[in-house]
């Protein structure tokens, strides 16, 4: 029964974020609703994880946060519109001084600890997620889609190839069952993965950009390069949130998703993908 759980809610996950992202040309209300989704579910369990020593914080502070990351959000993905920028950051501003002034009202709490608290919660997981509708908006969304593509690949490969031959522990201090053998395995996945959205035009054409011409495609070296980025970030991804859930004595991040724990066991590897992947592709734009 917990395999059929697993597989049912593993696939509505998967189904909602490729129609998001399909459908992103003619509408993107689908892709803000389940990145807002994504982003304040995130913020709830990162703000029990990082307040696992202490007593329970504010629920008016953890509403607070979770409203600053979806402005966050929201004005990272119309940084490109014809808004004045400077509309932009009013969200973000509005967030600065509640949050702050906020804090005031509170005497008994540790202002220094709670503070903290919001910012690292901002940082792990508001600002990775926002950085997807930058991605979306200035490149595609096919790319972020192959994004998606990838980790779902590596986190199959590794368990798949883990699970037969893995004997050489990865990080045992923090995660005593991944090894190295799934690393590779994983890995092999998502390059030949990358190759063949690179080499096969049929392919190529549902994760390039549909108004270049071929010759404008990302380039073959681009999607291998991606491809081993995407391995290494979804690889530190994980161990990260392992990390955290180890250090806060917690087996998943949460119960949401039954199967599958919390909204950050799911979206682990891509908090440092995102970051990982927009660097390369920023990097790559000014060299070509």
């Amino acid at each position: 029964m917990n395999i059929v759980k697993r597989a049912l809610f593993g696939g509505i996950y998967v189904a909602l974020i490729v129609a998001s992202l399909l459908l992103w040309n003619s509408s993107k209300i689908l892709f803000v609703i389940l990145i807002s989704c994504f982003i304040i579910l995130g913020i709830i369990e990162a703000s029990r994880l990082f307040n696992h020593d202490r007593k329970a914080v504010s629920k008016y502070i953890t509403v607070i946060d979770c409203a600053g990351g979806v402005a966050l959000m929201l004005s990272l993905l119309n940084h490109h519109s014809q808004m004045v920028d400077g509309l932009l950051l009013v969200p973000l501003a509005i967030y600065f001084l509640v949050r702050l002034s906020y804090q005031i009202y509170l005497p008994s709490h540790n202002a220094i600890a709670d503070i903290r608290q919001s910012l690292a919660s901002l940082v792990y997981v508001a600002v990775p997620l926002s950085i997807l509708g930058i991605i979306a908006t200035k490149h595609s969304p096919q790319v972020v889609l192959a994004m998606f593509i990838f980790i779902w690949l590596y986190d199959t490969g590794a368990f798949l190839v883990g699970c037969a031959i893995g004997k050489h522990r990865l990080f045992e201090r923090i995660s005593p069952k991944k090894s190295w053998e799934g690393v590779i395995g994983g890995a092999v996945f998502v390059i030949i993965a990358a190759i063949i959205i690179a080499c096969v035009e049929p392919v190529g054409a549902l994760f390039n950009n549909k108004e270049l011409s071929v010759d404008q495609w990302i380039s073959v070296d681009t999607w291998i390069l991606m491809a081993i980025i995407v391995v290494v970030a979804a690889t530190l991804g994980d161990l990260f949130e392992s990390l955290l859930k180890r250090t806060a004595g917690v087996k998943d991040s949460g119960n949401l998703i039954p199967g599958h724990g919390g909204i950050l066991d799911r979206i682990d590897s891509l908090l440092f993908v995102a970051p990982a992947v927009i660097i390369l592709l920023e990097i790559v734009s000014i060299i070509q």
